[in-house]
């Protein structure tokens, strides 16, 4: 039997990946793109070997039967941040980001990632770090060294000087010692655009992240303004693709996203403030959206309770008010959607409450759990070898208890997860 030493801040994990096949059954599957009954997977190595009640059984393989269960890919998840702490406290969070150091703030980190494999997720793209602690923890999790989901990284998130992307808005001239630039994704014009890009790809970057519009939480923009010109998202996404890389656009407001649906992004992240105009674009492009509603949710838990400066406070009630309808209005459209939870907004762990969110606002049960699977991971280009239950793709499996097409909330009690024919979650002896 092999085994992958997980080392945490409070005491070992071990995910075991055992030499003989391993065989999953259930009462029903859920492939990626239909439910199917009975489910079984059968799982060898790191792969999926077969699938279905129809898949052959090898001699001596291990046998778990989960009864009235749900089979899944494992879920995605295209809008963390990992590396970040989740906190109540605006003030303090702006305070420990400036007292702590780079080491303890990426040992603490290996948390946020232990928590979020164990609900399920076991891939997440992560879009938005400092100082190349996302490489580090992607590359240990890679190396067995710590748990985690499979992680694509964006390094530095692309932005305009004072923009939502620029982590020195809002501090005294001077703080740094050094004003912002390409080297950390501050650009101004198209050629620090194309430099920045390189960079990000030069130090380890899976993606690339742009800010399009201002932001919610940061202290010096309004949130539907556009920041970057055509000329430079143009830039930026050329050279992305160019390196074969996707580009995620943080976008609230309707003219930036426009911007970004224009260039050739793959996906509008948040689009809080899209027009019918914005929306329509999205479909005809094949752009994907990810509304991240957690966001909001962890927002809504904290207004009214000082938590927020009075202008961060202001500039959430107002996202929280509009993000509802412009999802319904992007569904009413057909625009595709996929799943991203802005996770770190709102608390590590919680990141399958998100299924709900968008059951909640008119999406089919089986339209969500695809979003989480099949639609994230042709999003992240992963769909060769993850996204659906398939002879020949790597054995991320998660288990739903009961059938979650008849209450999606069953997606936040997965108890059992497979990562690469990894067993990292297994309670089904409690």
């Amino acid at each position: 039997m092999r085994a992958a030493m997980c080392l945490l801040l409070a005491g070992a994990c071990v995910a075991f990946s055992q030499n003989k096949p391993i065989v999953l059954r259930a009462a029903r599957m859920f492939d990626g793109r239909r439910m199917l009954t009975p489910g079984m997977v059968v799982v060898s190595g790191t792969t999926i070997q077969g699938v279905g009640a129809e898949a052959a059984i090898p001699a001596g393989a291990q046998v778990i039967d989960f009864g009235d269960a749900t089979l899944s890919p494992g879920f995605m998840d295209a809008h963390t941040h990992l590396s970040s702490p989740s906190t109540n406290d605006y003030r303090q969070a702006l305070l420990d980001g400036l007292q702590k150091t780079v080491p303890e703030k990426t040992l603490l980190a290996i948390e946020n990632l232990k928590k979020t494999l164990m609900v399920g997720v076991t891939t997440a793209r992560d879009v938005g770090s400092e100082n190349f602690m996302d490489v580090g923890l992607r590359n240990a999790v890679r190396a067995n060294l710590i748990p985690g989901p499979r992680m694509l990284v964006s390094v530095h998130a692309i932005g305009a000087t004072g923009g939502h992307c620029d982590d020195q808005a809002g501090f005294t001239f001077g703080l740094f010692g050094h004003e912002s630039g390409p080297e950390v994704g501050v650009i101004n014009g198209p050629e620090e655009a194309r430099r920045a890009v390189r960079l990000n790809a030069k130090y380890g970057a899976d993606v690339i992240k742009t800010c399009a519009t201002g932001g919610v939480l940061s202290l010096t923009d309004d949130v539907d303004t556009p920041q970057l010109t055509q000329e430079e998202l143009n830039a930026i996404v050329d050279e992305a693709h160019a390196l074969r890389k996707k580009a995620a656009a943080h976008a609230h407001g309707a003219e930036g996203a426009k911007r970004a649906i224009r260039a050739g992004i793959d996906s509008i992240e948040h689009g809080t403030f899209m027009d019918d105009e914005a929306l329509d674009m999205m479909k005809a492009h094949g752009t994907v959206f990810i509304p991240t509603l957690m966001a909001t949710q962890g927002g809504r838990e904290k207004l009214g309770r000082g938590l927020y400066p009075p202008a961060i406070e202001t500039k959430m009630r107002t996202a929280i008010e509009s993000i509802n309808q412009t999802v319904k209005r992007a569904l009413a459209k057909g625009v595709r959607i996929g799943l991203g939870t802005d996770a770190a907004v709102y608390p590590h762990g919680r990141n399958t409450e998100e299924f709900f969110m968008m059951v909640s606002l008119g999406m089919s049960p089986l339209d969500a759990l695809k979003a989480g699977t099949s639609i994230d991971a042709e999003l992240l280009g992963l769909q060769n070898r993850l996204g659906t239950l398939e002879a020949g793709k790597l054995a991320d499996i998660v288990v739903i208890p009961g059938d979650p097409l008849q209450n999606i909330r069953r997606t936040e009690k997965v108890f059992f997860v497979m990562k690469e024919g990894a067993i990292y979650r297994n309670d089904t002896n409690r």
